[in-house]
C-alpha cells in the first residue's frame, strides 16, 4: 500500500494545469494505485481526489462515492445554470471548510483505466465533487471562487494551523 503525502496551499504542483493522460501505461496504472491507496487510508477522509494532491501533475481523478471510481482526462459540461449552496472543504486547503455556491447539474466525459469512454451526469453533491476535483487538474482551488472576507478568513485559519496556534 503506497499512501501518499497530500500537497498542501503554497505547493506549486497545485497551480498548475496538469498533462493530459496520453497512454494508460504501467506508471499511470500505478499512480492510480497510489491515489486509491490514499483515498481509502484512515490518515485522509476524503470523497474525491487529484493526482496534483499527490504531487502528479497529470489529468486524473478518484471519486469515493457509492463505490471508487477512476477518471483520466475528465471534461465538465454544466448543465444549467442552478446553483447551490454547501459545506466544501480540501486535503489540499489542510480540511478546512466553508459554504460556497456550485453549479448544481454538471455533465462528465472521461475514460476509465481499461480505456472506455464515460459519459453521464451528475448532479447535487456528486456534482460538486467532480468540479472540485477537476478545478485542481486546472491549477484551481475552491478558495479561488470565495469572496475577500472568506478567503481571508480561511488564510487566518491556515497560519493558526502552520504556527502550531489552533485548538
Amino acid at each position: 500500500m503506497a499512501i501518499r503525502e497530500i500537497r498542501k496551499l503554497g505547493d506549486p504542483v497545485l497551480r498548475k494545469v496538469s498533462e493530459k493522460v496520453e497512454k494508460i501505461d504501467r506508471d499511470i496504472m500505478n499512480i492510480i494505485k497510489d491515489m486509491v491507496d490514499t483515498i481509502n487510508s484512515d490518515d485522509y477522509s476524503a470523497v474525491g481526489l487529484a493526482a496534483p494532491q499527490i504531487g502528479v501533475s497529470k489529468r486524473i481523478i478518484v471519486v469515493k462515492w457509492d463505490n471508487i471510481g477512476i477518471y483520466l482526462n475528465p471534461e465538465i459540461k454544466i448543465i444549467d445554470n442552478e446553483e447551490e449552496e454547501m459545506q466544501e472543504g480540501c486535503l489540499s486547503v489542510y480540511s478546512i471548510a466553508c459554504t460556497m455556491k456550485r453549479p448544481k447539474k454538471v455533465s462528465i466525459k472521461a475514460v476509465s483505466p481499461k480505456n472506455e469512454k464515460l459519459n453521464f451526469k451528475a448532479e447535487g453533491m456528486l456534482a460538486r465533487i467532480f468540479l472540485h476535483e477537476v478545478d485542481h487538474l486546472n491549477g484551481k482551488l475552491f478558495i479561488d471562487y470565495l469572496d475577500s472576507n472568506k478567503k481571508r478568513e480561511i488564510m487566518l485559519k491556515i497560519s493558526e494551523i502552520n504556527s502550531g496556534t489552533s485548538v
